[in-house]
């Protein structure tokens, strides 16, 4: 699209009203470049002004201009995965519409205001391993022979209040006669700038422990029932102790969220995808085998709360 966009002889600048005012949120595109775009939420109005120049003094005639303000959620086939993957790759779940200007001839240039007041932003926005659910605005010159058209993304964000129950996670994992654990986490929800609490307890060990870990696992189901596809990624893993431990010791754990690449959990977004949070506690012993890697491994809900 871009190579066909500027052949053509006009120029569109789309800008949003306050955007330099506003905070920004970076993110990673298909070809591992960062790109930054605006950040809004759910009822505001999405205003500004688009800019269309003709090039070289040329004149151009045109069937009409138009700007839309587009939610959509765009799913890729993972490689060897077509044969139980829903296909469905695009789905536009918002699409509003203002008319710029009806068919005329553009000699110079020109600038339209558009205003899509108290817009509802019912998902948060999400760029995944093969789910994007993005907010755009297009804005369509249409013509005889091909449009031509520009693309503006920016960013939503949604709070969610504090949950009033937020339960503890306990669990004991062990293989019979040779290591016996029980690990407690202070809390099940926690929201992005959270601290994970927690304390494991080593009741019997007679395997000889080098190391463990405790990781963030995101997993991102996309599709329905019965064609979904799973795919998880390691947020990060965390050191929790370098040794071994005898029966009896405690191994305390904080974990600060802040630092990482997390989102909310998202659970069944329009039928489309979820995406949830594990975390997955692992020792790892003298020959380099793992322990408890599945079941160890417990969901926490993350969600989002307004910044001060």
């Amino acid at each position: 699209m871009a190579a066909y966009f500027f052949a053509q002889p006009v120029d569109v600048d789309i800008r949003l009203e306050g955007e330099e005012e506003r905070k920004q949120f970076d993110y990673k595109t298909e070809k591992d470049l960062r790109q930054s775009c605006p950040i809004y939420y759910d009822g505001e109005s999405v205003q500004g002004q688009i800019t269309i120049r003709v090039r070289d003094g040329k004149r151009i005639a045109h069937d009409g201009i138009k700007v839309e303000f587009v939610g959509s959620i765009d799913a890729s086939t993972p490689p060897g995965a077509e044969l139980f993957y829903d296909r469905g790759h695009h789905q536009e779940f918002l699409s509003l519409t203002q008319e710029l200007s009806a068919p005329a001839e553009m000699r110079q240039a020109q600038t339209f205001d558009f205003h899509f007041k108290n817009v509802e932003k019912q998902y948060e926005s999400y760029h995944g391993i093969n789910v994007k659910l993005r907010y755009f605005l297009r804005v369509t010159i249409s013509r005889r022979l091909a449009d031509v058209t520009k693309e503006k993304d920016l960013w939503v964000h949604s709070f969610r209040m504090p949950p009033d129950i937020n339960n503890s996670i306990k669990m004991e994992v062990g293989i019979e006669d040779c290591l016996h654990i029980e690990f407690e986490y202070n809390k099940s929800k926690y929201h992005l700038k959270d601290v994970i609490v927690g304390k494991i307890y080593f009741l019997l060990v007679r395997i000889k422990i080098k190391h463990m870990e405790l990781s963030i696992i995101r997993r991102e189901t996309t599709g329905a029932p019965p064609n979904q596809y799973n795919e998880s990624e390691t947020i990060t893993k965390f050191e929790i102790m370098d040794g071994a431990p005898v029966r009896g010791e405690t191994i305390p754990i904080r974990l600060f969220l802040g630092g990482f690449d997390l989102t909310p959990t998202f659970r069944d977004v329009n039928k489309k995808f979820s995406t949830r949070y594990y975390l997955n506690l692992v020792l790892i012993d003298e020959e380099n085998r793992r322990y408890f890697k599945q079941q160890s491994s417990k969901e926490i809900t993350i969600f989002r709360i307004p910044e001060n």
